[in-house]
């Protein structure tokens, strides 16, 4: 199973597009999206190097926001268990 996080485009020379996810930047190849029109700040997902779909912004920003709880809901987790592990001592 793959999973892919929704990546910002922010900018674009020819066929390859630099996208950010987070504080990270990759660089995607969007030729399997030759059919589409993508531009600077249009959010795709990648997968191998390549922009495998467009996703419009609300989508999009959905699942970032899904992701910062899952996030943050692994750190409330690790602290428990962490303090769990610390009164097993």
């Amino acid at each position: 199973m793959c999973l892919s996080i929704p990546a910002r485009i922010d900018k674009i020379n020819e066929d390859t597009a630099i996208c950010t996810v987070g504080a990270t930047s990759y660089q995607a190849s969007l030729e399997l999206l030759k059919d589409e029109q993508v531009e600077v700040g249009d959010y795709v997902l990648i997968h191998t190097g390549f922009a495998i779909q467009k996703l419009d912004a609300e989508e999009a920003e959905a699942s970032l926001k899904t992701f910062d709880e899952f996030r943050t809901l692994n750190k409330q987790m690790d602290t428990e268990e962490q303090k769990t592990n610390k009164r097993l001592i």
